[in-house]
């Protein structure tokens, strides 16, 4: 009896564990964090990249803008939108560091639920001079395997091989981000 009480106990505990993401082919598919709003990912090699991430640009409507425009760039991505109190709030922080994180790293913003010439004339008024992706109906985001698209504001960060290194499903700060996407920049590049 208690080895069959043992076998169920682990197998039960088997079942329950779990990664807050996992790389499958080298692809970043998010899962669930069991509650966490901020999900590091490291080392390295325990990073999934990310593809094929691009849409209209808000700023230039009529041209594209993506990962690609970002190539070997620690690029920091904000999901965002100009009805969302916190969002609004985050903006000019994510401007500071993308004006202070120094060469190789960038901002790209996906601007969800909302109508164009209201998000242009925020991003104006707020002196927001990095680009963002626009992404009205959400289907940008689903490029991203598996992540949540209702919550907003959020925060991906990709190291220069644009591979998941940080997730915040909250409102972002230039104390969490700014030494982040530094130390992120200083990586040496994959073998």
């Amino acid at each position: 009896m208690r080895a069959l009480l043992l076998v169920l106990l682990l197998a039960l505990a088997g079942c329950s564990a779990s990664k807050d993401a996992v790389a499958t082919g080298g692809d970043f598919q998010f899962v669930a964090p069991g509650g966490k709003t901020e999900i590091l990912y490291d080392p390295p090699s325990s990073r999934g990249a990310v593809t094929g991430l691009a849409g209209e640009s808000l700023q230039r409507p009529g041209q594209t803008v993506g990962l690609d425009d970002y190539a070997g760039q620690v690029v920091v991505v904000n999901i965002w939108g100009t009805w969302c109190g916190p969002c609004r709030e985050e903006m000019p922080d994510l401007q500071f560091v993308a004006d202070q994180a120094g060469a190789g790293v960038a901002v790209l913003g996906i601007d969800v639920r909302d109508a164009a010439d209201p998000a242009r004339d925020f991003l104006r008024d707020q002196g927001i001079r990095f680009d963002s992706i626009f992404d009205p109906a959400g289907r940008t985001l689903l490029s991203l395997s598996g992540y949540p698209r209702n919550v907003v504001p959020s925060t991906i960060v990709l190291d220069r091989e644009h591979r998941v290194a940080a997730v915040y499903l909250a409102q972002i700060r230039v104390p969490q981000l700014l030494p982040l996407v530094q130390r992120l920049a200083a990586e040496p590049p994959s073998p």
